[in-house]
């Protein structure tokens, strides 16, 4: 993996076509998925593929941090957040996470992950492990750890905070997508689930604000 892009850095419009005709293999083709084919979909040659993304454990964690990419955690001032502006970034956070997942090609990313876990095929479990889940709790911790210093959340431990967190946005909508479940999840309806893990999470962790910081 010797390209910029798969050490984390954002990708050029020409790798971005790349990376969105391999996602959209992956929902076609599940495990078959080749350097060849990505280059065949995205009309260039497999050199440039290897020479951007090293192998094709490369072009799937390029392709799994692109996809995760979608869900942007803004940094956050302690000095300056209040309660509404907190659950307003918790809310972005979980809109923005429940519309990736529930996607065609984030499903067809984590099948294709399972079903090489369980057979020892690849290492794409991993890659989504580290770049998806891991990844988006390392965004995340930071702003709530800023609520913490602001006064207005009180944990012990911010890694079982964001699992918490986890928790209330996923229920079991993922597990009921990943088996098929024909459960179709609305703007709306991912507006008003995220509003409803924030509240939650504040009915769990909510601090009282100092003053001058009550939000609302």
């Amino acid at each position: 993996m010797n390209s910029s892009q798969t050490s984390g850095s954002e990708p050029n419009a020409r790798q971005a076509e790349v990376l969105d005709a391999a996602l959209h293999l992956l929902v076609e083709d599940g495990h078959r998925l080749t350097m060849a084919s990505v280059a065949r979909r995205a009309s260039c040659s497999k050199e440039t593929l290897y020479k951007w993304f090293g192998d094709r454990d490369g072009l799937l964690s390029a392709t799994v941090q692109y996809q995760a990419s979608r869900v942007h955690v803004p940094a956050v001032d302690p000095a300056r957040i209040d309660r509404a502006s907190l659950s307003a970034r918790l809310e972005d956070f979980a809109a923005k996470w429940l519309s990736v997942i529930s996607s065609d090609t984030s499903l067809a990313l984590n099948r294709v992950a399972i079903g090489q876990a369980a057979s020892d095929k690849g290492h794409l479990g991993a890659i989504v492990l580290r770049h998806g889940r891991f990844a988006l709790g390392e965004r995340l911790k930071p702003v709530l750890e800023a609520g913490r210093a602001a006064g207005l959340l009180q944990f012990v431990d911010a890694e079982a905070a964001f699992q918490t967190f986890f928790g209330l946005i996923a229920r079991d909508v993922h597990i009921r997508l990943l088996l098929g479940d024909s459960l179709t999840l609305t703007a709306a309806g991912i507006e008003a689930d995220a509003a409803a893990a924030a509240s939650q999470f504040f009915a769990l962790y909510g601090a009282e604000a100092p003053a001058g910081k009550t939000g609302s």
